[in-house]
């Protein structure tokens, strides 16, 4: 069972490790960044665009923003996504700050809310908690390939051990 405990450590460890990719991608190149190296969303700057637009979509469905939803899904990560990396970075930082804000409200009987969403055509009701840990578990996901371009691009990157997050 998802707790408001555990959604709020998760959503600081989201944060932590973005701060993280961020800080390895800055001594980077934006022709670095944005270089094909073959990954599923190609590039770095590509895959962070997809997470950031991903996670706009799973928070606004786990608000139940519907508009937000109608607004956000239908734009491609590829072509509506900050294209300059200091915009990425702000936008990233308050959108981590919002998921934050919005854990630390959370309740526990909140988690077992049903959202109502559409996979496709295909109407689809999973829980809240089940779709947090989805938001989060994509995020690590793509983290994870995108530690691997930094590593192949000589960036260093910081440690992804969650015993070794900080209770800021």
């Amino acid at each position: 069972m998802v707790t408001p405990e555990f959604a709020v450590t998760m959503a600081r460890y989201n944060r932590w490790q973005n701060r993280s990719v961020i800080a390895a991608a800055q001594g980077l190149t934006d022709a670095d960044r944005w270089q094909d190296r073959g990954a599923f969303f190609r590039s770095i700057a590509e895959t962070l665009n997809h997470v950031l637009w991903d996670d706009r979509i799973w928070l606004a469905r786990l608000r139940g923003d519907h508009r937000a939803v109608a607004d956000i899904a239908p734009r491609h990560p590829y072509t509506d996504a900050p294209a300059d990396w200091s915009d990425y970075v702000a936008q990233r930082g308050a959108l981590d700050e919002e998921i934050i804000a919005w854990v630390d409200l959370l309740k526990p009987d909140d988690f077992s809310t049903m959202i109502a969403w559409q996979r496709g055509n295909e109407p689809v009701h999973t829980t809240l908690g089940f779709n947090f840990v989805h938001m989060i578990n994509h995020q690590t996901h793509h983290r994870g390939q995108v530690h691997l371009m930094l590593t192949q691009a000589g960036a260093k990157t910081g440690s992804t051990d969650l015993p070794m997050l900080d209770s800021d």
